[in-house]
């Protein structure tokens, strides 16, 4: 959203390309993801011998990891760094295309298999996609790819995620991975693959058993400010995703949330806030199969060009809610494939 802000074309790209959050949700034969102009968590990854780096999203929800390819002759991937097979000595192509279906375009390309680095771990044999067409849209994407870190049942065309290969394996000490997010989002967010980093949080961890095997998804039992039922009346389920920026739930709860914390909802579902008044602001509590985990206004909130806005975005009718960066940046994650759990504490 800054990136575009500054470029002159935000107003122009949002009505082109409308934000869809809950797309990566619905369940279709190919895995959906989200991609939103405010996502900024990703890191360098390697594929093949000698390596070839890529800047890719880490998103827990969403199972696939692809990059662009030289083959590509989308706009999108000439500004992004595009893999070359030819140049790598363990490559080779699986005969078999993937589709994936975004919340504002698609990419397709082909599946193939190589060595892919991440975090120090070399994964061999990995299956990934090498995109051939990329939706207009993530031409603006910092990132040139993602790596899906849910689920292999949501993966598209059956592909092996990351992790998976990363247990089977033996790569990873604990079958657990964890997700720190810094509120400096220049540098410190940091994703641990087999281990659970003691200097990210602090108190102790929450562990909350998962209520479906497909995105971390748990039970959430309420939403509350001041005591309040919000949102969430009578329980709900929720999915802990780093790939989707905002904390996003249905149309009617979210509206309820802004016009408790006292923001104006405009034409684009933007809530806006008076800066001033954030330390005023109530905290908002999520109750997670029992256990609250609290917000503060100033890190439900966040500051643009355009003055300040709430971090509660709205996801139409589905049902499903998203705790994303927003929640994760005060609740450092464990996403445990031992015990199917999420693990949470407070963020150091």
């Amino acid at each position: 959203r800054e990136t575009l802000m500054e470029k002159g074309i935000w107003e122009e790209t949002r009505l082109k390309f409308p934000y869809n959050p809950m797309a990566k949700f619905y369940q279709t034969g190919d895995e959906a993801m989200t991609n939103d102009a405010d996502l900024s968590y990703y890191g360098v990854i390697s594929i093949g011998t000698p390596p070839q780096s890529f800047n890719v999203i880490f998103d827990t929800g969403s199972s696939n990891l692809w990059v662009p390819s030289v083959d590509c002759s989308s706009q999108a991937c000439q500004n992004h760094a595009e893999f070359n097979p030819a140049q790598s000595s363990t490559f080779s192509w699986a005969n078999q295309p993937v589709s994936i279906q975004y919340g504002t375009g698609s990419m397709t390309g082909q599946l193939a298999y190589d060595t892919v680095s991440v975090g120090g771990i070399s994964v061999t044999q990995q299956i990934f996609g090498a995109s051939q067409t990329e939706a207009p849209f993530m031409a603006n994407m910092v990132a040139d790819g993602i790596l899906g870190l849910a689920f292999p049942n949501l993966a598209a065309s059956g592909a092996t995620p990351v992790f998976d290969n990363m247990m089977t394996q033996g790569l990873v000490s604990q079958n657990l991975f964890s997700v720190y997010l810094s509120g400096n989002s220049a540098e410190g967010s940091v994703v641990s693959f087999g281990d659970i980093e003691s200097n990210y949080y602090t108190g102790q961890i929450t562990w909350i058993p998962l209520s479906s095997e497909t995105y971390w998804q748990i039970n959430m039992d309420s939403v509350t400010i001041n005591g309040n039922t919000v949102a969430c009346n009578g329980g709900c389920q929720a999915i802990i995703d780093t790939g989707t920026s905002l904390i996003v739930g249905p149309t009617t709860d979210i509206s309820n949330m802004n016009s408790w914390v006292g923001a104006t909802t405009d034409q684009y579902g933007d809530a806006t806030v008076n800066c001033n008044n954030i330390p005023n602001m109530p905290e908002v509590t999520f109750t997670l199969n029992g256990n609250a985990f609290t917000i503060s206004a100033s890190a439900y909130t966040f500051q643009n060009s355009n003055g300040c806005m709430t971090g509660f975005g709205n996801g139409g009718t589905q049902q499903l809610w998203i705790l994303g960066d927003v929640f994760i940046r005060q609740y450092y994650a464990i996403f445990d494939r031992q015990n199917n759990n999420v693990g949470l504490a407070q963020a150091a």
